[in-house]
């Protein structure tokens, strides 16, 4: 079976990292090449519905797209250190550069300093500007000529700065290395096979209604089926693909708006499970939550004990903007907690965090942090950066950062 992702950079990396992902069997990579970094997340979102995974060249067209929120399926980016970084040391040597003496952008501190004292180098001359949100290339090409006049070698990730400055200044352009380029395809085809099974999860839905007629025309817009399930009960069957899609990602559900329009009482339970006799049991929980909340409402409920509130309006606005006893309604936690997880998020600024972290900061156990930290994600309060290595035997620590 063959699988189609998105390969988004430059021109030139485009072919080069395409190429790389063609060689492993059942790849077909879609060259969506760009003239600036910033064409990235209007690329995406062109082609959004065609492809199941999303490879950048590097962190920057990633982080644009993300930050524009139109990555919908998995996606990862390439990264740029270790054997990228030493490689190009290499290249620079060979081309008479003192590499002693560069600055280089976007590169983490610390990935520098590790792979240059690696390789034998000296750092004291090394200047480094790592990437952040919001950085864009003119802070880029502004520092790299703030070093020219001490004869510095500029080592760029972006093709964009890299133009601007190799006419006015000695200047080498990093690109993935093939083992670079291997690892983060190795990472992305692990996260779309998740995501696969993920979405053929068995979805039913419960919904106390007094007749069958308002919902038939939503049934069919969740690409499902329905029955009768009890007297004034209404079984829908479908999977998680298609309810992920109409709920915006588990936040809203336009359906139930609709449905209050034609009825006083409207409760809808929604369970989730990898068989059906786990989808039914959740259904009812949730349905039973949604009792308790009031005549109209909707409720997800997940395995590991996770309920999510459905809103029937519109997604929810950004955190900042939300009221904090809505939040913890949606996803069954304590404002005090919510507000122990901002003090958190603004202790720790821009570094992600894993549950260990937060269980350390909470004084909680790490398998409730881990919990929280999965219902704040599919409320959209918390987005997966990447993994961490727990240090011993264990699976790696999922880095969230926190939106809420």
């Amino acid at each position: 079976m063959s699988i189609e992702i998105g390969i988004v950079g430059p021109h030139d990396l485009v072919d080069e990292v395409a190429d790389t992902c063609e060689e492993q069997p059942g790849i077909i990579a879609r060259r969506l090449d760009y003239d600036h970094e910033t064409q990235a997340p209007a690329i995406v979102e062109a082609h959004a519905g065609q492809l199941v995974a999303w490879l950048f060249t590097g962190v920057v067209p990633y982080t644009l797209a993300r930050e524009a929120d139109v990555l919908s399926r998995p996606a990862v980016f390439v990264d740029y250190t270790g054997a990228t970084l030493l490689q190009a040391a290499v290249r620079l040597l060979h081309e008479g550069h003192d590499v002693t003496r560069i600055s280089i952008d976007t590169v983490a501190v610390g990935d520098v300093t590790t792979t240059f004292a690696d390789a034998g180098l000296p750092v004291d001359r090394v200047r480094v500007l790592p990437y952040r949100s919001g950085l864009g290339s003119d802070d880029l090409i502004a520092f790299h000529r703030r070093h020219r006049r001490s004869g510095t070698t500029a080592v760029t990730c972006l093709s964009s700065v890299h133009e601007a400055l190799r006419q006015e200044m000695p200047a080498f352009r990093l690109a993935p290395s093939s083992h670079a380029v291997r690892t983060a395809l190795r990472q992305l085809m692990l996260q779309a096979s998740s995501q696969a099974q993920e979405d053929a999860q068995i979805a039913l839905g419960l919904v106390e209604l007094p007749d069958a007629d308002g919902l038939l025309r939503e049934v069919a817009a969740l690409g499902g089926t329905l029955a009768g399930f009890a007297h004034g009960t209404h079984l829908i069957v479908t999977t998680r693909g298609p309810l992920h899609e109409a709920t915006a990602g588990f936040t809203t559900l336009p359906m139930l708006r609709r449905l209050v329009d034609r009825y006083d009482t409207v409760r809808i339970g929604f369970g989730l499970g990898n068989s059906a006799a786990e989808a039914e049991n959740l259904a009812r929980r949730a349905l039973s939550r949604a009792r308790r909340i009031g005549p109209t409402a909707a409720v997800l409920a997940l395995r590991g004990d996770t309920d999510i509130v459905l809103d029937a309006t519109v997604p929810m606005p950004p955190a900042r903007e939300q009221n904090l006893a809505v939040i913890a309604q949606r996803v069954g936690l304590s404002v005090p907690t919510l507000l122990r997880l901002r003090q958190v998020r603004d202790a720790t600024g821009v570094e992600p965090l894993t549950s260990r972290d937060v269980a350390r900061h909470l004084t909680i156990a790490q398998r409730t942090a881990r919990r929280m930290l999965h219902r704040l994600e599919l409320a959209g309060l918390a987005e997966r950066t990447g993994n961490l290595a727990s240090g011993g035997s264990g699976r790696p620590l999922t880095l969230y950062r926190l939106t809420l």
